[in-house]
């Protein structure tokens, strides 16, 4: 049986809740977990040869990553929320997490 990695699922929890009309400040602090948890994945994916899911959660990573930053449209970063939510889902599944 395979263990769920709980990071991705909270991260997908963080990435759903984004939707609510929340201050910039939980967006900004989104970005940080978010990035985090995708270069994370991305790592434990390169230790299970996943190369999908380690370029998946890498380009997951890159558009949320806080230094150098990607500015969108409020509904454009919705629905990058939504569909970064589904793969980290998805990826809690299919990324062992030791």
């Amino acid at each position: 049986m395979k263990k769920i990695n709980t990071f991705l699922i909270i991260g997908a929890v963080a990435l759903f809740i984004a939707l609510a009309d929340l201050p910039y400040g939980y967006h900004q602090l989104l970005r940080w977990v978010v990035c985090g948890i995708g270069a994370y994945s991305a790592y434990l994916a390169y230790e299970q040869k996943k190369k999908v899911w380690i370029w998946t959660f890498g380009v997951i990573a890159l558009i949320f990553n806080p230094i150098f930053k990607f500015y969108f449209e409020k509904a454009t970063w919705q629905g990058i929320d939504v569909v970064a939510g589904i793969v980290y889902m998805v990826g809690a599944f299919k990324v062992k997490h030791e």
